[in-house]
C-alpha cells in the first residue's frame, strides 16, 4: 500500500516543490521509502509502503525504459503471479518481482484493457514517454482512492484530498449538492467530493489524459446492467443459477470466500485479521484456519461503558480467539484516550466520516501497526449479502415508492431538518434523495425485471459502501502505514452474490447464506448474537467532555464566517444534544465533525 502524488502541466512546468509537500502529507501512506519522477511537463510523487518485494528492484516511481513507461502504484493486484507467468510466456522479461510490474508489463500488452485482467485493489497512474499520454485507474470496488484537479492549465493528483490541499491552485468552495449528501447519506459519494471542482476517480473507472489536456473517461465494470450486451451476460448467469437448491449456493459461495481469502494471503510479510467479534470477520479468520494460517493475529478493541451501554464485544471476539488458538490482542481505548486521539483521526481522513466506529479502527489500526504490515478486515459483508435492517423494507416496494422508502429507512437529516440546519443558500433542492431516485429510475428502466430490493443492493454495492466503510477502513489503517485487505469485496465474489436470490440473503435477519456457510466453521453463539458494530457509547451520545469539544469547536470565528449554517439550531443542539438523535447515533456528532474537519484541514492553506 502506497501514497501518490502528481502534477501535469499544459502550459509551464510543474512544481516539483508542491508534490514534494502533497507526499508529506502522504507520508503515513508509505512510510518505507520516497520517490519523485519529474520529466518535462510531468512530475509524479510516491511513498512506498512494502508488501510484495521489498527489495529495491520494486522502487516506485518505476520506469521500464524498454517499454517508455513509468509508473506509480496504491494497492495490490492479488494474480500478479499468474499474469506475470502469462507476460513471460508472450516474451515480457521481468527485473522485479513486484505487482506493480507486472501492471506495467499487462499496460503494454493489453493496453486499457489491462484493468480487466487484475484482481486486486489499486489506483495507478501510467505515463507514456513516446506520446505523453497518462492513463489513471481504479480498482472495481473503489478500495483505493484517487483525487483530482483539472483545468486548462493542469492536472493534479493524490491519494487523498488533504493531500491535495497542499496545491496552491486547488479550489475550497464547497459544492452544495455534495454538503447535502454529507447530511443526507452520510457521504459524498461517485465522483463527488467536498469541494467544486476536486474530483474523485470514480471506482471501476479509467481516465486517459492527452498532452492538451483533454480528459477521456471510461467505466470498465458496474455491477448493474446498463448496456444490451451487459443485461443478457446478467441475464445468462441468471439461467446459469436459476436451478441453484440452498445446499449448492452454500457450496459455491464457500469456494468463492475460500478463494478470495486465499488470493488476500499474498504477500512477503505476515497477514493478521481485524477481529470485531462479528459474523464477518470472525468467519475470515475460518477461511484463514482452513486455508492452513496457524497462530493468525487478530486485534479486537473495546471502549469504556457509558451508562447501561456496554464497550466492547470481546466476548465475542474471545470466542473465536481461542476456538482458532490465534494470537489475539485486545485493546481497551479510555474516555481520554479516544477524547486525545478524536483531533488526529479527524485529520487521517480524507472526506468527513460519520461513523462512530472510524475512531476504533484508528485506535485499532495505531496498535495493529506494531506487529503486523498486513490485515484482513470484514467490510462489505453487510452490502453484499443483505445484512441491514433498511432492506426487508424495499422487497415489496413499487419502482414509485422506492426512493422515499429507502430514504426513509437510510437518511440520517431529512431535507426538512436540512434546511433548519444550513442557511438558506445550500438548501434549494433535495440533492440526496434526488441522487437515489435517479439511481432506481434508471436502474427501473434498464431492467425492469429486477425489484426494488435486488436495485438497492446494487446501490449499496456500487455507491454507498465505496464512501462509508470501504474508505473508512482505508483512510484508518493507512494512517499508520497499515495494509487492509477486505475479502468480501473481491469482484469475482461480488458478481457472484449480485445472482443470489435475496430471500437467501434477507431471511432470519438478514445475511442467512453467508450465516449458513459460517455454521461449517465457527460457533453458533457468533453467528446468532445480535448484530453489533464497533460500539462508540461516548460518541453516540456526546456528552460530558465530548459535548464540551462540540462547543468548543463551534465557538470559533471561522465557523459563522463560513456560513454554512444556522447558529440558531446550531445552538439548540448544544443545549440538547439527547434531542438530535437519528437511526445512524448523534446528528451533533455529524455537524461537529464536518465543521472540525474544515477547520483542520483548511488552515494548511
Amino acid at each position: 500500500m502506497c501514497g501518490l502524488a502528481g502534477e501535469i502541466t499544459f502550459k509551464e512546468k510543474p512544481d516539483s516543490a508542491t508534490v514534494k509537500r502533497m507526499l508529506n502529507t502522504l507520508s503515513s501512506r508509505g512510510p518505507d521509502a520516497e520517490g519523485l519522477f519529474l520529466q518535462d511537463n510531468i512530475c509524479l510523487g510516491h511513498r512506498r509502503l512494502k508488501i510484495i518485494d521489498l527489495s529495491n528492484h520494486a522502487s516506485q516511481p518505476m520506469i521500464d525504459s524498454s517499454l517508455g513507461l513509468t509508473i506509480i502504484f496504491n494497492g495490490c493486484i492479488y494474480n500478479y503471479k499468474l499474469l506475470k507467468k502469462t507476460l513471460t510466456d508472450v516474451g515480457y522479461q521481468f527485473f522485479s518481482n513486484s505487482d506493480t510490474e507486472v501492471i506495467l508489463k499487462s499496460y503494454h500488452y493489453w493496453r486499457e484493457a489491462c484493468v480487466e485482467q487484475f484482481n486486486g485493489m489499486f489506483s495507478f497512474v501510467i505515463v507514456e514517454r513516446d506520446t505523453g499520454e497518462v492513463f489513471i485507474a481504479r480498482d472495481r470496488l473503489g478500495i483505493k482512492p484517487l483525487y483530482y484537479f483539472h483545468n486548462h492549465q493542469r492536472f493534479c493528483f493524490a491519494s487523498s484530498l488533504p493531500a491535495l490541499l497542499n496545491h496552491p491552485e486547488v479550489p475550497t468552495d464547497i459544492d452544495p449538492v455534495s454538503l447535502n449528501h454529507y447530511f443526507g447519506i452520510r457521504a459524498i459519494v461517485q465522483d463527488r467530493t467536498l469541494f467544486n471542482g476536486i474530483k474523485k476517480l470514480a471506482p471501476g473507472c479509467w481516465i486517459k489524459l492527452s498532452t492538451n489536456g483533454e480528459l477521456k473517461h471510461h467505466r470498465y465494470w458496474q455491477l448493474q446492467p446498463t448496456t444490451e450486451s451487459e443485461r443478457h451476460d446478467f441475464n445468462q448467469r441468471q439461467k446459469q443459477f436459476k436451478d441453484f437448491s440452498e445446499q449448492q449456493w452454500i457450496d459455491a459461495l464457500q469456494k468463492a470466500l475460500m478463494d478470495s481469502a486465499r488470493r488476500r494471503l499474498e504477500a512477503d510479510v505476515p497477514v493478521g485479521v481485524l477481529l470485531s467479534g462479528g459474523l464477518d470477520s470472525s468467519l475470515i479468520v475460518a477461511l484463514l484456519d482452513k486455508l492452513g494460517q496457524k497462530s493468525i493475529h487478530t486485534f479486537s478493541i473495546g471502549f469504556e461503558q457509558v451508562g447501561e451501554e456496554e464497550g466492547n464485544e470481546f466476548r465475542y471476539s474471545d470466542i473465536i480467539a481461542d476456538k482458532f488458538n490465534t494470537r489475539h490482542n485486545k485493546i481497551f481505548a479510555k474516555h481520554d484516550t479516544l477524547l486525545e486521539s478524536l483531533p488526529d483521526c479527524v485529520s487521517a481522513m480524507s472526506e468527513p466520516m460519520v461513523s462512530h466506529d472510524v475512531i476504533g479502527f484508528y485506535l485499532l489500526s495505531q496498535k495493529v501497526s506494531e506487529h503486523v504490515k498486513v490485515v484482513q478486515s470484514g467490510q462489505g459483508a453487510d452490502e453484499v449479502f443483505g445484512g441491514y435492517h433498511w432492506y426487508p423494507p424495499m422487497v415489496d416496494v413499487s419502482p414509485k415508492q422506492a426512493a422515499e422508502t429507502y430514504a426513509d429507512a437510510y437518511f440520517s437529516y431529512d431535507f426538512n431538518d436540512y434546511k433548519k440546519l444550513v442557511q438558506k443558500q445550500w438548501s434549494d433542492e433535495d440533492h440526496s434523495l434526488l441522487l437515489v431516485d435517479n439511481y432506481f429510475k434508471k436502474g427501473f428502466a434498464q431492467n425492469p425485471d429486477i425489484g426494488a430490493i435486488d436495485h438497492t443492493l446494487m446501490m449499496d454495492t456500487e455507491i454507498m459502501l465505496v464512501d462509508d466503510p470501504v474508505k473508512r477502513v482505508d483512510n484508518m489503517t493507512m494512517a499508520f502505514g497499515l495494509e487492509a485487505r477486505v475479502p468480501f469485496l473481491d469482484h469475482e465474489l461480488v458478481e457472484l452474490a449480485s445472482h443470489i436470490p435475496y430471500p437467501l440473503k434477507l431471511k432470519d435477519g438478514g445475511k442467512y447464506l453467508l450465516k449458513q456457510v459460517a455454521r461449517r466453521m465457527i460457533p453458533h453463539e457468533v453467528i446468532d448474537r445480535p448484530k453489533g458494530y464497533f460500539p462508540v457509547p461516548a460518541l453516540r451520545n456526546m456528552q460530558g467532555p465530548y459535548l464540551d469539544m462540540a462547543k468548543q469547536v463551534f465557538s470559533q470565528q471561522v465557523a459563522r464566517e463560513r456560513g454554512l449554517f444556522n447558529f440558531e439550531t446550531i445552538e439548540q443542539m448544544l443545549q440538547t444534544p439527547g434531542d438530535f438523535r437519528g437511526p445512524f447515533g448523534s446528528k451533533l456528532w455529524q455537524v461537529t465533525l464536518l465543521e472540525l474537519w474544515l477547520q483542520q484541514q483548511l488552515n494548511v492553506r
